[in-house]
C-alpha cells in the first residue's frame, strides 16, 4: 500500500467553509472513485488553518488511474474552483510503509 497525504494551508478563517464545500460536494465525488480514505484533519497546534487527508492505494498505478478517472468527472473542476480561492498552499506526498508499519 502506498499513502498519498494532502495538505491544504488555507487562509484564515476559511476551514469552516473548505469542510462544508468538501463533506457536501467533494467527498461525494472522491470517495467512490479514490476509495480508501484514511483520515481527513484540521489542525489545532503547530501551523494552524491546515486540512490534512490521506488516501490509501494498493499501488502507484491504482492511484493514476483512480486520480485520472476523477478528473474525468465534469462537476470536480467547478467544485475545485469554489476551494482553489480558500486555499494558501497545497503540498501532497507519496508515504510508503516501513516493513512494522501497522499499515502496509
Amino acid at each position: 500500500m502506498i499513502v498519498e497525504e494532502r495538505i491544504y494551508t488555507l487562509h484564515p478563517g476559511k476551514t469552516p467553509e473548505f469542510l462544508r464545500l468538501y463533506e457536501t460536494e467533494g467527498m461525494p465525488m472522491q470517495r467512490p472513485v479514490l476509495g480508501t480514505m484514511i483520515g481527513f484533519f484540521t489542525t489545532e497546534f503547530g501551523t494552524l488553518n491546515q486540512i490534512v487527508h490521506m488516501w490509501g492505494y494498493p499501488d502507484l498505478e491504482t492511484r493514476l488511474v483512480r486520480r485520472a478517472k476523477l478528473m474525468e468527472n465534469p462537476a470536480w473542476a467547478p467544485f475545485t474552483q469554489k476551494l482553489f480561492p480558500l486555499i494558501l498552499k497545497m503540498e501532497n506526498k507519496l508515504l510508503i510503509p516501513t516493513s512494522f508499519s501497522p499499515i502496509k
